[in-house]
């Protein structure tokens, strides 16, 4: 049958020139934007968010996009109390500013140091803003949202924010601040102000879009859920016989349950613990790899009752990562019931990329259980179920094969869901649909003639 008798050869062509000028127009779209991304942490600092952000941006400079960095001096968890002020890394320029040290470790410690990078931050931006044209926003420090809402009254420049943790509401949840504090109510209205003039919002999971869009559900169609991610050409299964890490921390001959990452407020330590003294006269060793306000808590408590089947380390450099990562054969992961949906916990991630089964502790209602069902890749148990946990932990050192065969599952679900490539490919739509969403190509009616 020949098309030509059925369809007019103007609307064919009509339609191969829309297509070429949308492509033309893409490709334009991402080289023309130039991107200024300001966090407070980034490498050579620890924290995992900075450790996201420093993968993001190069995947998205390899895309073309133009990138500059505005970050802090190492504060939070680092090698080296230091760092270049200027730094050019894969044609992407980083500054960092000052960093405060006040107070370490404490909350009140780690509001202020934040309130002084935003000043910082908002400095920075008024002698850079001409340089870029939209910035990307993450709330470390969570007030840090605010400088973008300036940036676009002052000179509208779109903003993006990645909300990695929802404040007030994690303050309220760790009983920081009263529900009806003047404060709270301040934060909200100014988060409200913020989420409204932003040309976009990433959050990291369903249950943290359902949060936000409880408080404004006028932003609902501009929020965008993007996970974290793990690299996994980085982090590469290896057999704990052949890991230097574990012979290192002998670990080869001992079912290893390991958890790595930041030990906070927002996390599930107490399970763990009670798991842990159930299982304290079998081969089972726990590593707890890295640092944060319930560490020196869960030290205490561990010495107190006497238990040896604990190790603690502090955090590796990222080039230990891929040994550390699989010198063990159950990784943990866990969030605290009261602040589900407000945090994430972006160790999940690279727990998948290790290869390893994975048992997370988490309420009933967490989108955790869902992701892990997908995945296949290990067991979740409701927040106080150490006698679950202990079972399970028990199980898999029984039946090493079904573990492996949970890992294998995992890292397969990785690959497919939650690389640098597949993640920073829905970053680069956000950007694009904020800077360009006027651009769109239509039909006329004359080309449906």
């Amino acid at each position: 049958m020949r098309l030509d008798k059925w369809i007019n050869p103007n609307f064919l062509q009509s339609i191969s020139t829309q297509l070429n000028a949308k492509n033309q127009h893409s490709v334009k779209s991402q080289q023309s934007i130039k991107l200024s991304v300001i966090t407070q942490f980034f490498p050579p600092d620890y924290a995992a968010t900075g450790q996201l952000i420093e993968e993001l941006v190069k995947q998205l400079g390899l895309q073309g996009v133009d990138i500059e960095v505005f970050t802090s001096q190492p504060g939070y968890a680092f090698r080296s109390d230091t760092a270049p002020a200027i730094e050019w890394a894969d044609q992407i320029r980083i500054q960092r500013s000052r960093t405060a040290q006040l107070w370490p470790g404490r909350i009140r410690g780690k509001a202020v140091n934040g309130v002084l990078y935003t000043l910082r931050a908002t400095l920075y931006l008024l002698k850079a803003w001409r340089r870029n044209n939209i910035l990307l926003l993450t709330t470390a420090p969570p007030f840090l949202p605010v400088i973008g809402y300036l940036a676009y009254i002052l000179f509208r420049l779109p903003y993006i924010c990645v909300l990695y943790d929802l404040y007030p509401d994690i303050a309220i949840a760790l009983g920081v601040i009263p529900k009806r504090n003047w404060l709270v109510r301040l934060w909200r209205a100014i988060n409200k102000q913020v989420w409204l003039k932003a040309k976009g919002i990433i959050v990291l999971s369903p249950a943290m879009k359902q949060q936000v869009v409880a408080h404004c559900p006028e932003v609902a169609e501009k929020i965008s859920v993007i996970h974290s991610w793990a690299n996994p050409e980085a982090i590469v299964p290896i057999a704990k016989r052949e890991n230097w890490f574990a012979w290192k921390y002998n670990l080869v001959n001992k079912f290893t349950v390991l958890y790595s990452g930041n030990m906070g407020r927002c996390h599930d330590i107490d399970t763990m613990l009670e798991a842990a003294k159930q299982l304290q006269d079998e081969p089972i060793q726990f590593v707890c790899i890295g640092g944060g306000a319930k560490r020196d808590e869960l030290i205490m408590e561990v010495d107190r009752l006497g238990l040896n089947n604990f190790t603690f380390l502090p955090y590796q450099d990222k080039q230990v990562l891929p040994y550390s990562l699989t010198a063990c054969d159950l990784s943990l992961v866990s969030v605290d019931a009261t602040t589900e949906g407000l945090v994430v916990p972006s160790k999940l991630y690279s727990a998948l990329a290790s290869g390893r089964p994975i048992a997370v502790i988490c309420s009933e209602t967490s989108y955790l259980r869902q992701l892990m069902a997908e995945a296949n890749c290990g067991g979740t148990f409701d927040n106080g179920d150490s006698q679950g946990l202990a079972q399970f932990i028990r199980f898999l050192n029984r039946d090493p094969q079904i573990g492996e065969q949970m890992g294998i599952a995992g890292r397969q679900y990785l690959r497919s869901h939650f690389t640098p490539k597949v993640i920073s490919q829905q970053y680069l739509h956000v950007l694009q649909q904020a800077l360009f969403s006027d651009e769109v190509i239509t039909m006329s009616q004359s080309d449906l003639k």
